[in-house]
């Protein structure tokens, strides 16, 4: 018989997740509104604003995965949330541009460590047999969370004007994510076998350095990390330029919104087609597909550029993130002992999140000096050479060293 997939304590972390996720996209769409109509903010000063919360996040994860595999796991996590949760309650007390720009940059880091810690903790309440499947399910919060908290704080917006209504919404549900990741119960952890350990004199272990590299990063995965700065650099570039690109060069206009709907769709579409996949332990075919609908969505989107290449592109987009995501994540902690899953985590959020600032920064420049149809060209070459580096080298790279 199967081991229960859906037992309480993944459910709470699944519903934390939703909560910290919602409260987190809740603002993004409106934040540039709010700079420009309460601060008077330029558009150079409103994006200089925003990107320190990356950047932050960005320097965040590789500490936060050592804490989560050096420290209790739980207690690392509440601290986190914590800090996540409070940092709202600083947008409400922000009376100047430059203490709203403290507040955002630094609220970058518990985000950070916050997003580790919690999908480190949902991998370690899954029962082993089920492992694979429920971290394909545990995105399902996030997905969600994306599709309804921008809608949702829009309609509000729209409704009230109110902005201070928005940080409110956002600390109760943050507040109410922590509440209920602090009923989560975890089993006491086991000491793993340090294979990298040295024999010393007389044959005794040698001790291992508290301190070194793959404390920070998974040196067993780093071809799969180096491969997800492909895809991120393409959604990096696609995400931050969507709009103009498609008012500039399609002629759409106010269509942004339904285009992300339709990533949410493909992705939760995604994910519950392949969740039977993943259960089965094929993660490399997960992987393959995934690779290849999102070359086939981002050729598509730069080959047809009109409603049918705008809106196919971004169900297709979704149904291949869909399937490459809970696939990479599986493989790379695959390739990490069970007190390295921290460290796993933050790597392949690291790579992510590496590549979409390296497509902020050259598309930016690409867009300034050749125009937006080149950049995006750039994009479906990105994808294409990170779905060969997959098939050629990844692929036997992970079939080797996996665990």
């Amino acid at each position: 018989m199967q081991e229960r997939l859906w037992n309480r304590n993944y459910c709470r972390v699944m519903a934390a997740n939703f909560s910290l996720f919602f409260a987190f996209y809740l603002l993004t769409p409106l934040l540039p509104l709010y700079l420009v109509e309460r601060f008077d903010a330029t558009k150079d000063v409103v994006g200089l604003v925003l990107s320190g919360y990356t950047l932050t996040a960005l320097l965040a994860r590789p500490f936060s995965g050592f804490l989560v595999d050096s420290f209790p796991r739980k207690k690392v996590l509440m601290v986190c949330f914590f800090l996540f949760f409070i940092f709202f309650g600083g947008y409400l007390g922000a009376s100047s541009l430059l203490l709203f720009t403290i507040v955002r940059t630094l609220h970058g880091a518990p985000f950070g460590a916050l997003t580790v810690a919690n999908s480190t903790v949902a991998i370690d309440v899954l029962p082993s047999s089920r492992r694979n499947e429920g971290i394909g399910y545990y995105g399902l919060s996030n997905n969600l969370a994306m599709a309804i908290a921008p809608t949702v704080a829009i309609y509000l917006y729209r409704l009230t004007g109110n902005f201070e209504l928005l940080f409110w919404l956002a600390l109760i549900i943050a507040g109410a994510g922590m509440a209920v990741d602090s009923r989560v119960k975890l089993q006491p952890p086991r000491r793993a076998p340090q294979p990298s350990c040295k024999e010393g004199h007389e044959g005794k272990p040698a001790r291992r350095p508290l301190l070194r590299l793959d404390r920070f990063f998974l040196v067993r995965g780093w071809l799969l990390a180096v491969n997800m700065v492909f895809f991120g650099f393409c959604f990096g570039v696609v995400s931050n330029y969507l709009a103009i690109y498609s008012k500039e060069v399609m002629g759409i206009t106010g269509g942004t919104g339904t285009w992300f709907l339709l990533v949410s769709v493909g992705l939760v579409a995604s994910r519950l087609q392949g969740a039977r996949a993943l259960r089965e332990g094929k993660l490399v075919l997960n992987a393959t597909e995934g690779v290849l609908i999102s070359s086939v969505a981002y050729t598509l989107f730069v080959l047809c550029p009109n409603e049918f290449g705008y809106y196919g592109s971004a169900l297709l987009l979704g149904l291949g993130n869909g399937h490459l995501w809970p696939a990479f994540q599986n493989m790379i902690i695959s390739m990490a002992h069970h007190n390295e899953r921290g460290t796993a985590n933050s790597t392949l959020l690291i790579s992510w999140d590496v590549g979409i600032g390296l497509g902020v920064l050259c598309g930016g420049f690409i867009s300034e000096h050749f125009g937006y149809t080149p950049a995006f060209w750039v994009v479906a070459a990105s994808q294409l050479t990170g779905t060969a580096l997959f098939l050629l080298a990844t692929r036997p790279f992970f079939q080797k060293g996996q665990l």
